[in-house]
């Protein structure tokens, strides 16, 4: 019998998981080409957005791996 919550658990780890590497990508994608952005400033903004994102879902991951 599967273990339903150890699968639960682990499909939120694996969600947030995801995200934090969306949000890497963007990261990435701004580093190696601010021009799409335009001003040095937006890419700048930009760029600290993506760094919330992905520590909120790092949170996440944190939470459930400490406490779950």
């Amino acid at each position: 019998m599967k273990n339903l919550r150890l699968e639960m658990i682990n499909a939120a780890v694996k969600h947030a998981e995801a995200h934090i590497e969306k949000h890497r990508m963007n990261v990435e994608i701004y580093l190696t080409n601010p021009v799409g952005v335009g001003e040095h400033s937006e890419v700048m903004d930009e760029i600290e957005k993506q760094l919330d994102e992905m520590a909120r879902y790092q949170d996440h991951v944190d939470i459930l791996k400490s406490y779950f």
